[in-house]
């Protein structure tokens, strides 16, 4: 009796200790789009998990739109903002694919939001300077290649295809949103 109290408190004492150990965190990046209706924006991304340095986890959303969704949009430059873009919203998109971030590379995409908000650069240019320019900048500061053919400037879903053609090493989504918040995030969480 005194040898099997012995081996399940050094069994206890193992388990504790792989218990202690932090869990490995990471934040991910999902890039989404959504191509038809009047609502803005059409390309987006996601950010879910935790930093490896520790902290808060994080859920939130970025895309880039005008201010005023108007016919001025047609004519050249507009001021634009960051759309923290509702989950309302995120469940009638499509996600493409994911990719893990480091902690500089979440920090730089982070950057991204600020130097494309309200104290950055924040004019919109439905040609030179929309969602799919931000969601490419997000990609290449995740470490992607994103190249914005002029066919893709005004077509979120087939640009983001490009990107994941481009880069084999991303976690392939290809979900609506019913989908990826069901099975996809279910395992990561």
């Amino acid at each position: 009796m005194h040898l099997r109290l012995r081996t399940a408190f050094a069994l206890l004492l193992v388990w504790l200790a792989f218990a202690a150990q932090p869990a490995a965190a990471k934040v991910r990046i999902t890039f989404w789009s959504r191509e038809e209706g009047q609502m803005f924006p059409h390309a987006f991304f996601t950010l879910d998990g935790t930093p490896d340095r520790g902290g808060r986890p994080v859920d939130i959303s970025y895309g880039f739109t005008a201010k005023v969704i108007s016919p001025a949009i047609l004519f050249g430059d507009v001021p634009g903002k960051i759309d923290i873009t509702p989950r309302s919203y995120i469940m009638g998109s499509f996600a493409h694919f994911s990719v893990l971030l480091t902690d500089a590379q979440y920090d730089s995409v982070l950057h991204l939001t600020e130097e494309w908000g309200e104290k950055g650069d924040h004019h919109y240019s439905a040609s030179k300077r929309n969602c799919v320019h931000f969601v490419a900048e997000a990609a290449r500061r995740s470490g992607l290649r994103a190249v914005i053919q002029p066919k893709f400037v005004k077509k979120p879903h087939a640009f983001l295809e490009s990107v994941l053609a481009m880069n084999p090493q991303v976690t392939r989504v290809e979900a609506n949103a019913k989908i990826f918040y069901g099975t996809a995030r279910a395992g990561a969480r």
